[in-house]
């Protein structure tokens, strides 16, 4: 049986098997509490904390670090610590970032990183289905919606194959579209795999969070209807505003 005392609302008891440690059932304690406040709302301070349910604010710390990790809160430097807004729900399908976030009621928008023309090298040339040391096309973006920082995008794909493409995406048109209405390519299939990560520093910063935020990094190689490699893309998504959703069947 476990207890976190609030000044306000008395004492707060917890029936859990075994031992654990203050922060978890102050974290479980502040889950509850989130239930019924909005998006943005305002979360009392560590000291605040800390003296209303009588734990140290190493205590306060760790359970908001865990939350803050979770997506559940969002913390601004020198402003405060907030309710977090409800996590981007993305559908795992074959489809572009644009299409995905217009389907979540979102209004997306890129900004254009780095564009450059590099050699194929280690995996690169069977992702894509070159040879060693041919012309690769690379493109480097922030992906935002509403304009909030969402994921960070690494695409690859063949130069010869795709003549005057760096052009077209220089100018800010759709990559998607322009595969299709420039060079005839429909993108039929993908293999795509998932893991998890933590933000360092540069891609902490470009995304809006803190270092060692929790991330989810997507690689996928898409393939045409002709059944040619078409892209590799290494994706950096922000796990505290990501979160995917599929539908399983038995094979």
């Amino acid at each position: 049986m476990l207890e976190v005392s609030g000044a306000k609302g008395g004492t707060a008891t917890v029936a859990r098997p075994g031992r654990e440690p203050k922060y978890w059932a102050l974290k479980q304690h502040l889950l509850d509490q989130l239930d019924s406040l909005p998006a943005g709302a305002p979360i009392p301070t560590e000291r605040a904390l800390a003296g209303e349910f009588h734990v140290s604010r190493t205590t306060v710390r760790q359970a908001l670090a865990d939350l803050t990790a979770e997506g559940r809160l969002h913390r601004v430097q020198g402003k405060g610590t907030f309710a977090a807004e409800p996590k981007v729900a993305q559908r795992l399908q074959l489809s572009s970032y644009t299409e995905d976030m217009r389907a979540q009621g979102l209004e997306p928008s890129s900004q254009l990183l780095e564009v450059d023309e590099v050699f194929a090298e280690g995996d690169l040339p069977k992702l894509l289905g070159i040879r060693t040391g041919a012309k690769v096309l690379l493109l480097r973006r922030l992906r935002l919606a509403d304009g909030e920082p969402m994921a960070l995008e690494t695409t690859h794909l063949p130069l010869a194959r795709f003549r005057g493409l760096r052009r077209h995406v220089i100018e800010g048109g759709s990559l998607y579209e322009a595969l299709a209405e420039r060079y005839g390519v429909e993108m039929e299939k993908a293999e795509e795999t998932i893991e998890t990560s933590l933000a360092g520093p540069e891609e902490a910063e470009l995304l809006g969070a803190d270092v060692g935020v929790p991330v989810l990094l997507l690689n996928r190689q898409t393939f045409g209807s002709d059944g040619k490699p078409v892209e590799f893309v290494r994706s950096i998504y922000r796990g505290d505003r990501y979160k995917f959703v599929t539908t399983l069947t038995r094979p």
